[in-house]
């Protein structure tokens, strides 16, 4: 398999993440393959990483799908439970987490840029989603198991990469159950190998 890699990408860290919980990242050739590349395009029509080719020459994208594919390699324990209860709250987990990235990622260039009355009123309206996001996984932190599954996984990305381009913004203070969470995880190797770097 060959996945289109970015050591910056949240998303990117959650497809090595979840392919070192199941054992097979030795399994993943990573390529250093720029979003403007020209070799991304036949892969990607949206030119995103991550994308994967898998054995078989197939594209896969973007990082909830590539992970659920991962789940089929190998014959670990699962990261996606079986239908029911538990995979509605795995993928709910993943969803909000996922959100998180999707508001801090583009803040962090906004934020960068000439500030204007509209501009400084998305960012804020970004930073409230995160924010929210994250009163909603401290209320639910006490059932937080690991890194068991693929929502645990996305949320501790979600979380390092507040920490990475975030960390003038702390989002432990009022989070200590999701703090003791985060630290517990944050030395497992999912998480401990793939902290981002850029």
């Amino acid at each position: 398999m060959k996945l289109a890699f970015s050591a910056a990408s949240p998303y990117v860290r959650k497809v090595m993440a979840c392919a070192i919980a199941r054992g097979i990242d030795g399994q993943i050739e990573k390529a250093k393959i720029g979003t403007t590349s020209p070799e991304l395009l036949p892969l990607n029509p949206l030119a995103k990483v991550p994308t994967l080719v898998t054995d078989d020459g197939m594209s896969l994208y973007d990082s909830p799908v590539i992970c659920e594919y991962l789940d089929s390699v190998g014959s670990a324990p699962g990261l996606f439970p079986p239908a029911g209860p538990a995979r509605w709250t795995a993928i709910r987990r993943a969803a909000l987490a996922d959100g998180i990235m999707d508001a801090a990622q583009p803040r962090r260039r906004e934020i960068a840029l000439p500030q204007d009355e509209g501009r400084t009123t998305w960012i804020e309206m970004q930073k409230g989603k995160v924010t929210r996001a994250l009163d909603a996984l401290e209320a639910e932190a006490d059932s937080l198991n690991g890194l068991a599954t693929y929502g645990e996984i996305t949320i501790a990305c979600a979380l390092g990469y507040l920490d990475f381009r975030f960390a003038h913004e702390p989002w432990r203070p009022g989070h200590p159950k999701l703090t003791a969470w985060y630290e517990k995880v944050a030395t497992l190797p999912p998480i401990a190998a793939t902290m981002p770097v850029g």
